[in-house]
Order: structure tokens, then C-alpha cells, then sequence
């Protein structure tokens, strides 16, 4: 019984450590989304999660460091209002700029789930809304 308990002890505690390590940096889609807005954040987490931060969607894709930035950090949408319109266009057309995200990423009906969802949710943040294309 001793040798069997000093085998699962420790066996015990690299899976415990395992499965706290494997949820660091996970997020999921806050509670507080509508439910309708659920498979536009989903999409949203799936698609554009990587270069895009949101955090009801809970994607980290921009980063807050000048010194940490890549070239394919989107804007941060936590700060930054947007309207359907403006969501919309940056889907059809790779962002306002056209440099690094692919037009089209999301298309007809999953695109105006996820202007919808973003153009309610974004810019919890921010002050005023910019004009589309306007930056960060």
C-alpha cells in the first residue's frame, strides 16, 4: 500500500501541474455575450482571434508593448468602436490598409456575424468611435 501511494502522489501531482499549465492563456467567449451573438464570437475567436484582441471573445492577438509588436497585430477592439459598415469593409478588403489581413477571411453569412457581434462589442474601451479606417 505505502509503494503504491508513493507512485500515486506524484503521478497525481504532474497530471494536477499538467492541467493548470494547459489552462494558462486559454480564454473563452464571455457569458455576457447574447446568445445570438454566440456564432459570430465564436467565428470571431476561431478566425481573427490571432491578430485581433476582444476580450469577450477572448482573444490576445494585439500586443499593449511597442516592443512586443509583430507585424500582423491587428488593432485592439477593446479600444477601438466599430460600426457593421466599417466591420464590414475590413473583412471584403484585408482592414483599410490591405497589408496583412486576407480579404475575406469570413464570407456571407458568417461575415455579418461577426460585424455584428464586433460592432456590438467592440470599443468597450473607448471614448469615441473613429471614422473607418481611421487606426487604433
Amino acid at each position: 500500500m505505502a509503494r503504491s501511494l508513493r507512485i500515486a502522489v506524484p503521478v497525481f501531482l504532474v497530471v494536477a501541474a499538467a492541467a493548470a499549465l494547459a489552462a494558462c492563456g486559454s480564454e473563452s467567449i464571455s457569458s455576457s455575450v447574447t446568445p445570438g451573438l454566440k456564432p459570430g464570437a465564436q467565428i470571431f475567436a476561431d478566425r481573427c482571434g490571432g491578430c485581433h484582441t476582444l476580450s469577450v471573445a477572448g482573444t490576445q492577438g494585439t500586443s499593449e508593448n511597442i516592443k512586443d509588436r509583430e507585424r500582423v497585430d491587428g488593432p485592439n477592439l477593446d479600444k477601438r468602436r466599430e460600426t457593421v459598415q466599417c466591420v464590414l469593409y475590413a473583412i471584403r478588403n484585408g482592414g483599410f490598409s490591405g497589408a496583412i489581413m486576407p480579404q475575406n477571411i469570413v464570407t456571407g453569412a458568417e461575415a455579418n456575424e461577426v460585424a455584428t457581434f464586433v460592432a456590438r462589442y467592440a470599443g468597450q474601451q473607448a471614448k469615441i468611435p473613429p471614422a473607418c479606417g481611421s487606426g487604433s
